[in-house]
């Protein structure tokens, strides 16, 4: 189905999310990217948030109340789950709504094709949302509240398809909604230095929840590559596990309650 649910403690309100982690393409995105092998391989590099589904795992590992955890199979260059599929997507501009047509430096990925576009949405994007909504609505019913833990990472220095790129870049951004983060998540990342929707903003809530349900909380971690990765599409080094455990931290934190 291209993406994955692994549960955590029935008891527990917390969902991780990592949806930009995989460099995997199905046929036939692949047959309609016109990039060479190394260029869309560079592609990959820059757009991939490398090893986030590693560093979700390891804090659910050690986590004293296993969080949820549900991780996009597929890169975003086959359909991107937390764009809008329509005009409300400001990155539609850039060639980089539900199903790019560009990268991250302008470069053409696909011919524009409103069908295929329409059957990509309809095979993988919808019920990537559906399974995500049903996710925390179950989380809902077991627990009263779901707490959603958006995790992703960015790079030192701001993309060309950035639109709001100019702002500080600090360790770990926290991305967050004056609707559904309360101050607790904004509360630290370990003893990473963080800023608040800096330089992204907001974070993933499914839209049958989005401003109605209070109960549903959520912030997005947006942790820069350096301090984890060396280089784009390199190797992690040892700040993996310092990242891993700031998350574990935090997972703890929405495990507890907020207020």
């Amino acid at each position: 189905m291209g993406f994955d649910v692994v549960p955590g403690d029935p008891l527990s309100p917390v969902i991780l999310h990592v949806p930009h982690a995989s460099r995997e393409l199905t046929a036939d995105a692949r047959a309609a990217i016109v990039l060479s092998d190394p260029a869309l391989a560079d592609e990959l590099d820059h757009l991939t948030d490398a090893y986030t589904d590693r560093i979700a795992l390891r804090a659910a590992d050690t986590a004293a109340v296993r969080p949820w955890i549900f991780v996009n199979g597929l890169s975003r260059l086959v359909v991107d789950p937390e764009r809008f599929p329509d005009e409300r997507e400001e990155m539609r501009a850039a060639g980089m709504g539900a199903v790019y047509t560009h990268g991250y430096a302008g470069r053409r990925l696909r011919d524009d094709d409103p069908v295929r576009d329409a059957a990509l949405v309809a095979d993988h994007y919808d019920p990537y949302a559906a399974a995500m909504t049903g996710l925390v609505a179950a989380r809902l019913g077991a627990t009263g509240r779901a707490v959603i833990i958006d995790v992703h990472s960015y790079p030192a220095r701001a993309l060309p398809y950035e639109l709001h790129g100019d702002g500080p870049r600090p360790p770990v951004c926290l991305g967050a909604d004056d609707f559904h983060t309360p101050p607790a998540l904004l509360a630290g990342f370990g003893s990473f230095p963080t800023g608040v929707n800096t330089p992204f903003a907001g974070c993933y809530v499914p839209l049958r929840f989005y401003r109605r349900e209070r109960a549903v909380s959520a912030v997005m971690v947006e942790i820069r590559r350096d301090t984890y990765l060396t280089g784009p599409g390199g190797a992690p080094h040892a700040g993996l596990a310092e990242v891993a455990d700031a998350l574990t931290a935090l997972v703890g934190t929405a495990t507890a309650g907020l207020s």
